[in-house]
């Protein structure tokens, strides 16, 4: 599922393309998707497009905004006047736009559309009121996020309440928003800690450690334009690249690149493949 990095990359080219942008119609394939009326849309510009986490808000000039939700496959491609340079569209974008896949087409003007494609169809989006939106079922709920409230204070106190494997805690979107599967392996690795070891028992240097490593794993994950390992695509419809930069996840078999003397091992903790080097990581 797209993390912070992804969806902020995200945010940023939504916020390039379709800001002034004017809302024509709304093609909507698939109801389920699609929550609210259609009509609470049309004939107002696009103002704004905030990132909560990984929920993105689309804010209209009505007073109105468009809650997405990508979840695992879902992605949102613009083709308009304001891309410049190559229109090229990656692979990972099954059946083109639009295609089998494209679930709503917002029609915008100057010949400007943003399609939102889902393969698995696990994605939504809903319009509420803009002065909802902080305060909504989903978004309320969500604890907060590196680059936003989150500090090294507040962190260490997220961290020192729960008994919970550590990778989970980083993981749960009510403690701390934003970060996923990918980022979290990563800074684990990058801070020398066990996954599995219990949240509360780290100590006040390895929860320093882990607050500067996880800012870090994030900020070269936006660096790098989000990680297309799964189906996750920009907005101009091309791929990131940080999965060319993974520290640890995805690197099962591989002699860790610190040590030298362990290779990756893998294991599912939380439902989750987890990645770790047993010679650094204690």
């Amino acid at each position: 599922m797209p993390e912070l990095p992804e969806v902020e990359t995200i945010k940023l080219g939504l916020q390039k393309y379709l800001v002034s942008h004017v809302i024509e119609d709304v093609i909507i394939n698939n109801q389920k998707i699609f929550g609210g009326d259609k009509k609470d849309l049309i004939g107002s510009k696009i103002k704004d497009v905030r990132r909560f986490a990984k929920v993105l808000s689309i804010d209209l000039s009505n007073g109105n905004s468009i809650i997405i939700h990508v979840k695992l496959t879902g992605q949102l491609i613009y083709r308009g006047p304001n891309l410049r340079g190559s229109l090229n569209l990656s692979k990972k974008v099954v059946g083109g736009v639009p295609g089998k896949h494209t679930h709503v087409i917002f029609k915008l003007d100057r010949g400007g559309t943003l399609y939102y494609n889902d393969v698995r169809r696990f994605g939504w989006i809903k319009i509420i009121k803009t002065s909802d939106v902080e305060t909504s079922e989903f978004i309320g709920k969500l604890g907060p996020e590196p680059f936003g409230k989150l500090n090294k204070s507040l962190f260490k106190e997220i961290i020192l309440k729960s008994k919970q494997p550590i990778k989970i805690v980083l993981m749960d979107q009510t403690k701390i928003g934003g970060i996923g599967n990918i980022y979290a392996n990563d800074a684990l690795w990058l801070s020398r800690i066990d996954p599995r070891k219990r949240s509360k028992e780290l100590s006040d240097q390895e929860i320093k450690n882990l607050y500067e490593a996880v800012l870090e794993v994030l900020k070269e994950g936006i660096k790098r334009g989000g990680a297309s390992e799964l189906a996750f695509v920009t907005p101009d419809g091309s791929e990131g690249n940080y999965q060319k930069h993974f520290l640890a996840y995805g690197q099962e078999g591989k002699l860790c690149p610190r040590c030298k003397k362990a290779k990756f091992q893998k294991f599912f903790l939380g439902g989750r493949g987890t990645y770790w080097c047993p010679n650094c990581q204690k």
